[in-house]
């Protein structure tokens, strides 16, 4: 069986780079809904932000060997993100893999699990999102997957899907959409902008958005 596949397509380093600049909630609608990773997997510090595809990892319960694997074949800008195997309370990422990761300028940890000396990678501004902290140690003994399709946060994640993540989550984004789902959400920015500056004036949301009907037709009751 084979435990590494290194290379797999990418979306183009322009689209990468005008996701960065959207919001995750953004990204979410314009995809139609879909892609939003469990609440429960948060970035570490606020304004951290994750925006590149994603390399996958499956990790075995409390072991992080295959991570120390995605630091060595992780390409510039990648975002590392891993499945515990439903295990996860332990400290699989720690700072001095960020002090690797960094150094290889790769572009950040998304673990459906937990990290360890936080603390220190908040301080190194390396972008993790995970569940949340725990001190216990891993072993390094057990073979999983690297670059296979997982379930992480709720959501299927294939290696090249973007992966994007700000204060307010993680939106994933299927390869093959990226395009589409750019085009959407910049005109959903458009579109926005415009709605603010009507807002702005002290027309209400009901009336702006036509509501009244839904209401009516709800048989709202007011006094």
């Amino acid at each position: 069986m084979v435990h590494v596949i290194k290379n797999f397509k990418r979306p183009e380093k322009e689209i990468i780079e005008a996701f960065r600049k959207l919001s995750s909630a953004t990204v979410h609608e314009a995809s139609g809904k879909k892609g939003a990773v469990s609440y429960l997997i948060k970035p570490i510090n606020r304004g951290m932000k994750l925006c590149g595809p994603a390399l996958t990892v499956q990790c075995m319960p409390g072991d992080n060997l295959m991570l120390h694997k995605a630091l060595e074949i992780a390409n510039e800008g990648d975002v590392i993100v891993a499945d515990t195997h439903g295990a996860p309370e332990y400290g699989y990422w720690g700072d001095l893999m960020t002090v690797s990761a960094m150094a290889r300028k790769i572009g950040g940890l998304a673990i459906d699990g937990c990290i360890r000396d936080s603390q220190e990678i908040i301080e190194m501004g390396f972008p993790v999102f995970c569940r949340g902290f725990c001190i216990r140690g891993t072993s390094k003994s057990s073979l999983g997957l690297i670059n296979y399709p997982i379930i992480f946060g709720n959501v299927r994640v294939e290696p090249g899907d973007l992966i994007l993540g700000d204060d307010d989550g993680i939106v994933v984004v299927k390869r093959e959409e990226c395009e589409e789902v750019l085009k959407k959400a910049l005109k959903r920015v458009e579109d926005e902008d415009k709605k603010r500056k009507v807002l702005s004036t002290g027309i209400s949301s009901v009336e702006y958005n036509n509501l009244k009907e839904v209401f009516e037709k709800l048989g709202l009751v007011e006094e």
